[in-house]
């Protein structure tokens, strides 16, 4: 059955506060400032709002890594807990983005919001850049981090990590619909291959100008902010398989013929892969895939490397 979601990715510059501005009167500004960035989407209903990295870290000239520090401290948990006030007020998640300094220690880390105001957990940055961790003083997470919503399999990263390779390995273990991306960087096609290679959804929110957009499993950009809204809102639906195109030609062709405009197929071109979605309340597009005898995108690269390797294995005996 279908599982459309909403997404909003949600982002601005950092906030410009004055040397030597009093750390409450930081975080109340904070507070405001993300208030009047959260109007932009609301009216869209999001399921799920992504902030960027680092969200309420201010721009000032005497933010330097002890100043941070000691404002970390400071603010605590205000900023989270204003977050956690809008997403019960509003029903709706919220990836909140920034560094935490607590008892549990110093790390960049998302945490992540439930329409209820709660904590439903949190992912630490595995990939510090190495002055975050020697200047900064921000300990490194040490594990993928994967939250089970009421709408599906939701993964975090941010920033540095999409450069690391074993980190997008273990995210192939746990299989997430969505992975959510808070950054200061954009990471270019990295964003549409972690999107494609894990098979799922990608919302990566970023600091402007650099665009944040909604990424399909084809690693297709499907939604994007603009020079002039540094948001961007997208419904998309989790009920999806994807499958090559090399022996499914008739299968999807049969499929579309009986389940007519409530089963899509979609073709973006050049890759021989697409997406397969359920728009119905009665059937999923695993479903589809089982009564049709549809072979997945893994499953066939699997098949291919076994055959590759019984050639191999039967030319060198």
């Amino acid at each position: 059955m279908s599982r459309f979601v909403t997404v909003s990715c949600l982002t601005a510059p950092p906030l410009a506060i004055p040397s030597g501005t009093p750390f409450d009167d930081v975080v109340d500004a904070e507070i405001g400032h993300w208030a009047e960035r959260l109007d932009a989407v609301l009216p869209d209903r999001p399921d799920l709002i992504v902030l960027p990295e680092a969200a309420d870290r201010p721009d000032s000239t005497d933010f330097g890594p002890d100043r941070q520090h000691e404002y970390y401290q400071h603010r605590g948990m205000r900023v989270r807990d204003y977050f956690a006030s809008s997403a019960l007020e509003n029903r709706c998640y919220i990836a909140y983005s920034s560094p935490l300094v607590d008892e549990a220690g110093k790390r960049n880390a998302t945490q992540l919001i439930d329409r209820s105001g709660g904590i439903v957990g949190e992912y630490a940055k595995n990939h510090l850049t190495i002055p975050e961790n020697e200047e900064v003083a921000l300990d490194y997470g040490v594990a993928p981090s994967t939250f089970e919503l009421d709408f599906g399999r939701v993964g975090a990263a941010i920033c540095f990590d999409l450069n690391f390779e074993e980190l997008r390995t273990q995210y192939a273990q746990s299989r997430p619909e969505l992975m959510i991306f808070s950054s200061e960087y954009h990471g270019s096609l990295m964003q549409n291959y972690w999107a494609y290679s894990l098979r799922c959804y990608f919302a990566g929110t970023i600091r402007p100008p650099a665009p944040s957009g909604i990424i399909s499993p084809l690693g297709e950009t499907v939604a994007e902010s603009t020079n002039y809204f540094n948001h961007v809102t997208k419904r998309i639906n989790l009920d999806y398989a994807v499958a090559h195109l090399d022996g499914n030609w008739e299968k999807l062709a049969a499929a579309r013929r009986k389940y007519g405009p409530e089963l899509v197929v979609h073709d973006p071109g050049r890759l021989g892969s697409v997406l397969i979605s359920s728009e119905s309340a009665e059937f999923t597009a695993g479903d589809v895939v089982a009564e049709f005898g549809i072979e997945l995108l893994d499953h066939f690269l699997d098949r291919c490397r076994r055959h590759r390797a019984g050639k191999v294995a039967g030319a060198a005996a």
